[in-house]
């Protein structure tokens, strides 16, 4: 990390112990030390910086999604630049270190859900535009891991509010038509998942419903033949629910 010195494996895997010894230390019903680091955010500022360290990466992992499990700590990280830092590192060219980041990015996303639900109706736009991007990444494990994360947040009861506004515009329905005819099956059937929410909604906005008149039979055309070789009774009653709907229309 900046400004550390370099320390041997052993000697970081010591730093870890002792990091999360300190974060859930309880005096009288307070953690004294989730209090100093929100007061010194400078502290997990340095510790996302190691991500870019390939020494120091997986352990500055560990330490990240250990400070996620406190409300206070994962309120700062989204209310600072740490958390757009994130948007950098899930699309890092070293394969294992762009993994874990997007684990603790996807952590720091679901792990408190009231908290989260909030910061993403408060940062919609900022944030959908940054994630966008992920969703049309080059990079095929951050563009299917942003896909899947896309459809359990939609998902969520407490991201309802969110939900029904991302369903709301046509430019996300779009990208979710065009995902569907990905070169990967992989990334169509995340897609369908987040599709299926469009179609299923029973107050379309008249630009969404416009959208899948418009390709109906298209729709009905592609879904009639899609992954029939999946064997998945779920999948095949949603997509049947789909057809039936589509058909309505």
């Amino acid at each position: 990390m900046q400004n550390l010195p370099k320390l041997d494996f052993e000697t970081r895997k010591v730093v870890i112990t002792i990091y999360t010894a300190l974060l859930r230390r309880n005096v009288e019903g307070k953690h004294p030390f989730v209090e100093h680091l929100v007061s010194s955010p400078e502290v997990i500022t340095q510790i996302v910086a190691g991500y870019k360290d390939n020494n120091v990466w997986q352990h500055c992992g560990i330490l990240l999604r250990e400070t996620i499990r406190y409300e206070a700590l994962t309120k700062l990280m989204l209310s600072s630049e740490i958390f757009n830092e994130f948007f950098v590192l899930v699309e890092l060219p070293k394969f294992d270190i762009a993994i874990d980041a997007f684990s603790t990015f996807k952590e720091l996303l679901t792990k408190h859900k009231e908290i989260i639900a909030k910061f993403l109706e408060d940062n919609y736009d900022k944030f959908f535009e940054g994630y966008t991007k992920l969703l049309l990444s080059n990079n095929y494990v951050t563009k299917r891991q942003s896909l899947k994360l896309l459809g359990e947040l939609l998902l969520d009861r407490t991201n309802f509010s969110v939900m029904t506004r991302y369903i709301s515009q046509r430019a996300n329905l779009k990208l979710m038509m065009n995902l569907l005819s990905d070169s990967s099956r992989t990334i169509q059937f995340e897609a369908f998942h987040v599709f299926k929410v469009f179609v299923a909604n029973p107050n379309k906005p008249q630009t969404i419903l416009e959208i899948l008149v418009q390709n109906k039979n298209a729709l009905k055309a592609f879904l009639k033949d899609f992954h029939n070789d999946k064997d998945d009774e779920q999948f095949r009653d949603e997509k049947d629910y789909l057809l039936k709907q589509i058909d309505l229309l």
